[in-house]
């Protein structure tokens, strides 16, 4: 027991150590004229860099309660790659070895990340093959598979805790809409997506909540039929869509979908490091892309409020990937026309 009391001490005093994140007001003045704020939480700033740090904590805590993880014990996790950096980041604060299962066209910057903290990267050739060479791992080192797609939607404590709902709005308090028209989010686990849902509806704001969803994943198609067993490509959008639906994607907590080609998430992510003078992540684009179809539609039909979403990490973790022309044009294709027509609508709300 001595070492379960030190190793949740060591991660709520690392908690206690942490600043909450930022929320920016998009300076989008068209929008705002209209009676349309839209915001982003920057999830960026945490030390792992990304909002899956909030996560990576969460899981570990409930491991340690569920008496999942001991002194010694090797942590494994199947990932995209910020899952499992700010697994490696809390593995070592634990002194536990740690291994990511990814697939092999994760982000270099990611796996060098990994490596920084101590974490041994396993990469497969094939997405889909993370969950048993996962758990095979975990069975050959006697260690444990954390399994966000399985716990992210319970281990985090939806009504209060500054889980990231809570923070958000109360974050809000002093904005002239106060109380988010919509929240949009990505969804790779679905925890975040979950934790927003139930809260919202403990708290009974008239908040809707809206995921964005790239290309090749199965949330879109899960939503509109309700199919658990749909299957697809998965996303090219890294850390988020995914091939199969996860059990911690709960859909009747999303009041809406939106699908977002490759295209215009890149397209989006440039316009938003021009915007914000830094650069951000292929999802958050894919998020800005969701928050600027809301917000077109709330034009039109005469509405005000506010639109909340989350800067997801740092476009630096992508700087041989997304944000370099070449790998771009072979994987994403051409966004030139897809940044021509973000501009078009934005020009048209002017």
């Amino acid at each position: 027991m001595n070492w379960l009391h030190t190793a949740i001490a060591t991660i709520e005093a690392d908690y206690q150590r942490s600043a909450d994140t930022h929320l920016i007001a998009l300076p989008l003045p068209g929008f705002a004229r209209h009676g349309i704020d839209l915001y982003l939480k920057d999830e960026s700033t945490h030390p792992t860099g990304s909002l899956k740090h909030r996560l990576a904590r969460s899981l570990f805590l409930y491991g340690l309660c569920n008496g999942w993880l001991h002194e010694g014990s090797t942590v494994v996790e199947s990932s995209s790659g910020s899952t499992a950096v700010s697994e490696a980041y809390f593995a070592r604060l634990l002194g536990l070895p740690f291994i990511a299962v990814m697939p092999r066209e994760t982000s270099c910057e990611k796996i060098a990340q990994i490596e920084f903290y101590g974490g041994r990267c396993h990469l497969v050739d094939n997405p889909t093959a993370v969950y048993d060479e996962a758990r095979a791992l975990a069975a050959q080192t006697g260690g444990h598979y954390m399994d966000q797609f399985t716990y992210a939607e319970r281990a985090t404590d939806w009504r209060s805790s500054n889980n990231i709902a809570q923070s958000m709005f109360t974050q809000m308090a002093r904005e002239r809409f106060a109380v988010p028209r919509w929240v949009v989010v990505g969804a790779g686990t679905g925890g975040t997506s979950a934790t927003i849902g139930r809260y919202v509806r403990y708290q009974r704001h008239a908040t809707e909540l809206c995921v964005a969803d790239p290309v090749g994943s199965v949330f879109g198609a899960y939503h509109r039929s309700g199919d658990a067993s749909v299957t697809g490509p998965g996303s090219r959008i890294e850390g988020i869509g995914r091939p199969r639906v996860e059990p911690s994607f709960i859909r009747t907590l999303v009041d809406r979908m939106i699908d977002v080609a490759d295209v215009d998430s890149v397209a989006a992510m440039h316009y938003l490091t021009t915007l914000l003078g830094r650069k951000v992540g292929p999802s958050t684009g894919t998020n800005f892309v969701g928050m600027l179809e809301l917000a077109c539609e709330m034009r039109a039909k005469g509405e005000r409020g506010s639109i909340v979403s989350l800067l997801c990490d740092a476009g630096e973790r992508y700087l041989q990937s997304y944000f370099d022309a070449e790998w771009t044009h072979q994987h994403i294709g051409d966004y030139a026309p897809a940044s021509a027509r973000l501009q078009a609508q934005l020009a048209d709300v002017d």
